[in-house]
């Protein structure tokens, strides 16, 4: 993804784990497999003084683990080694490196089965060490399955990241729209007024499967799981189907959006730079990305922009998406005194204050607790939703394997070109789930 000067705020980028993997940084001393031969072992039996972590970079100023770290090594003495890659190269590096037994001792990875580094995936596959009951401890009630294999824990999360839409108020006003949408029919109105503002009111990537699938994963929080928090439980009983569901509204929603001018101009060419454009640059107001990509405009484009609910469609009630999208994991192949040094370090990370430091720093919300008057700027307007539990996890992270999620990201792409029906979606996705 190539940055421009133009704005301020091409510096950020940003991507869940989930995002297609493109391209191949290697950084010079990516050692792996437990630290053995660099040094970092323990001649009493007890946990190593160093180890490695692998974690995902979007840019250069996304250094929240980084900062966490270098906060551990100050206080503690152990010397941490932090690799970092692209996060668009991150799913590729670490299933290769997993594989060929050069992965550093612990890495960031996805909760759940729906990505190609997921927790259970690699869990299953003998790639992970299950971890302590402090771990355990920090899970969201509700999602242990997320983290479990035969009742081990094998990751702990990082923070709850809300995801919404990324609204630039300030933007909005320009064009005469001084309040966020408050449902379905009022967004179709706005994208109007946007329009003849000569702005667009959602800017998304529309080339990046990655983006198309959390836009319609966004829009599933009121359209499928307000009215059915369990689908996807149901859906793996055989109860719902994609096809008969509320699934069918998300997409011939976004067929209705992408009609009504919604989307900025060439949205099927759409790429991350876009969004970083059009939010940072004001030519857009809203965007369908990571609760957090809020601090990195707001930082990098001095401006206030904040994350906003999906509106809903009539007769549905307010809904959003938060879930533990990031967590730590070690390393099954490393050595048992770096084993011990990284969990030392884990129990360290989910006390309540490091919990909180993390989450501010990366833009999220504790671990340890959702409590408003702690809540970064950035989710105040849906602060109430997140303290009443009026939320559900990305809906990914419980489908059974990747392919799901491909057909939903790929098909919403063929939406925006005409080469894809709703129909057809639903239908490639009821077969990837079976």
């Amino acid at each position: 993804m190539p940055q421009h000067a133009q704005h301020p705020a091409n510096k950020f980028r940003w991507s869940l784990l989930a995002a297609p993997v493109a391209g191949v940084m290697v950084l010079a001393g990516c050692a792996g497999g437990g630290g053995s031969d660099d040094g970092g072992g323990s001649a009493d039996g007890g946990a190593a003084d160093s180890f490695s972590i692998m974690v995902a970079q979007a840019n250069d100023q996304d250094t929240a683990y980084q900062q966490l770290i270098d906060q551990y090594a100050e206080e503690t003495g152990v010397e941490v080694e932090v690799i970092p890659y692209p996060s668009d190269a991150y799913n590729t590096q670490v299933t290769t490196q997993l594989q060929g037994g050069n992965a550093a001792d612990a890495m960031i990875l996805s909760p759940g089965t729906g990505q190609p580094i997921s927790v259970i995936t690699l869990a299953e596959a003998g790639f992970l060490e299950p971890l302590d009951d402090t771990s355990a401890g920090v899970i969201p009630e509700g999602t242990a399955s997320l983290y479990e294999v035969d009742g081990e824990t094998y990751a702990q999360p990082t923070s709850l990241q809300p995801v919404g839409l990324v609204y630039n108020p300030a933007a909005a006003e320009e064009v005469g729209i001084d309040e966020f949408p408050e449902t379905y029919e009022d967004l179709l109105d706005a994208c109007a007024t946007a329009r003849e503002g000569g702005k667009s009111f959602l800017v998304i990537a529309g080339s990046i499967p990655f983006n198309t699938g959390l836009f319609s994963q966004i829009l599933s929080a009121t359209r499928v799981y307000e009215e059915t928090p369990d689908w996807n439980e149901q859906r793996a009983a055989g109860d719902v189907t994609f096809a008969d569901s509320g699934w069918r509204d998300v997409l011939e929603d976004f067929v209705e959006l992408n009609e009504a001018g919604c989307f900025q101009d060439g949205a099927a060419g759409g790429t991350f730079d876009n969004i970083t454009n059009g939010i940072g640059g004001g030519s857009a107001l809203a965007a369908p990305v990571p609760g957090s990509a809020a601090n990195s405009i707001n930082a990098g484009a001095g401006l206030e922009t904040d994350v906003r609910a999906f509106p809903p469609a009539d007769g549905a009630g307010e809904y959003t998406l938060a879930s533990a999208n990031y967590a730590w994991a070690i390393n099954a192949s490393a050595d048992d005194d770096v084993k011990a040094a990284v969990q030392e370090f884990l129990d360290w990370a989910a006390e309540p204050e490091q919990a909180k430091s993390f989450a501010d720093t990366f833009g999220a919300v504790p671990i340890t607790g959702v409590a408003g008057d702690d809540l970064l700027p950035i989710y105040q307007p849906i602060g109430g939703l997140l303290e009443s539990g009026a939320f559900t996890g990305l809906p990914n992270s419980t489908w059974p394997n990747p392919a799901v999620y491909d057909a939903l990201g790929a098909g919403v792409q063929g939406l925006l070109t005409g080469q894809k029906t709703v129909d057809q979606i639903l239908d490639e996705m009821d077969a990837a789930w079976g």
